[in-house]
């Protein structure tokens, strides 16, 4: 029964409203004849509303005739009624029609590249790497081997974890996981020493295997040996191991900034303007003026991909341009205003680089006046393990 009345959706259906005293009789009738009747419903005790496909039409006022019930076309509705209506239009049928073939066609290529870095890690010139592997935007998706594309990327590239392609509609989603950066871990059995790879000075060491090279308060730099990959006994001699060991050490992290006393500060003033472009693939066209009513502006531009669906985009985007009216006026600091702003930045710059804020053990603030600015140099002194593996080369 649902397959009949899906396919009364194609061949068309009515809408029928019928009146008498005998509707029971009507639609035992109609079961009986196998006429399909649905969306049955009363309005009055003698008046029902029903849907009936085209081709039972005919059958329905024979058996309403018998029953002596009046029927009435309330609605008709289907594809034959859509092109019965539109026949005298032929120029927007057309129109409709070739929208259709467009949008057909268009499904057979990536509108859209989607890449989703987990963890929120993002990683450089990644999409760059994705086109020049053969997943670009208008690349026809049965030319698309995701096999070889991701085969292609993970040779390239050193930083990614794992990577995935998956083709959805005209969406192609690419999902990339980073990968950790790790030093490069030496088999036990292999003789090593342990190297500095920080220049600070040492609060504590601990050589597990090997003979440590320094002692607490020396200063290092990056290279020198910290444990040697070796252990002398008195009867043994010299024997070569596996450096195993704890070296903390106390680094320095420095950042840097010139303020400048007399600059130019850029206000807005609230005054926005918004241009339209719309992009189909690559070719623009511009629904306005290009030159901006502005004389000094920030701009941002969106894009919006047009689509049917979550992952059926179209080759057509609208691009929308904010001009944000700027006012460009002097700005003279004092010399302790452009110190103070100087640190606070640096300061903010260090602590989102130092995730351990414990370990911050002290802090070093220089400032170098010249002529027209200050050189602000601010030294976080931090508590960390130092440390890596070297080979020992015979």
């Amino acid at each position: 029964m649902i397959i009949k009345i899906l396919f009364s959706y194609l061949l068309g259906y009515l809408t029928i409203s019928i009146e008498g005293y005998y509707i029971e009789r009507f639609i035992n009738m109609c079961r009986s004849s196998h006429i399909v009747i649905w969306r049955l419903k009363r309005k009055k005790e003698i008046e029902l509303n029903f849907r009936v496909g085209v081709q039972d039409f005919k059958a329905i006022c024979k058996i309403a005739k018998k029953t002596k019930c009046k029927i009435k076309i309330e609605n008709k509705k289907g594809i034959p009624f859509l092109f019965h209506r539109y026949k005298k239009r032929k120029i927007f049928f057309i129109f409709l029609l070739l929208i259709a073939f467009l949008i057909f066609l268009s499904s057979h290529f990536v509108w859209n590249v989607d890449i989703r870095e987990e963890n929120g890690l993002e990683l450089e010139n990644i999409l760059q790497d994705i086109e020049d592997a053969g997943l670009k935007l208008g690349e026809l998706k049965s030319k698309i081997n995701t096999k070889e594309i991701v085969n292609n990327i993970r040779l390239k590239r050193k930083d990614i974890a794992w990577i995935g392609i998956e083709l959805k509609g005209t969406n192609a989603i690419v999902r990339v996981v980073k990968a950790d950066e790790k030093p490069e871990i030496i088999d036990e059995n292999e003789y090593c020493s342990i190297i500095s790879n920080k220049a600070g000075i040492i609060t504590k060491i601990n050589a597990q295997t090997g003979t440590a090279n320094i002692q607490v308060g020396d200063t290092v730099n990056v290279g020198d040996t910290l444990i040697n990959g070796w252990m002398e006994g008195k009867y043994t001699g010299i024997r070569y191991v596996h450096a195993k060991g704890e070296i903390q050490a106390k680094v320095w992290h420095t950042k840097y900034k010139n303020i400048p006393l007399n600059t130019t500060e850029r206000i807005e003033t609230g005054n926005i303007e918004n241009k339209y472009s719309i992009k189909i693939n690559n070719f623009k066209i511009n629904l306005h003026k290009g030159v901006s009513k502005f004389k000094i502006y920030d701009t941002i531009e969106t894009e919006n991909k047009m689509r049917l669906f979550s992952d059926f985009y179209l080759p057509i985007s609208i691009l929308k341009t904010t001009n944000k009216e700027v006012q460009e006026q002097p700005k003279t600091y004092e010399l302790d205003e452009a110190k103070n702003i100087g640190i606070q930045q640096l300061q903010e710059e260090l602590n989102q680089e130092i995730e351990d804020k414990e370990s911050i053990v002290g802090k070093n603030i220089n400032t170098y006046e010249k002529e027209n600015s200050i050189d602000i140099y601010v030294t976080y002194e931090v508590l960390e393990n130092i440390g890596t593996n070297e080979k020992i080369v015979f």
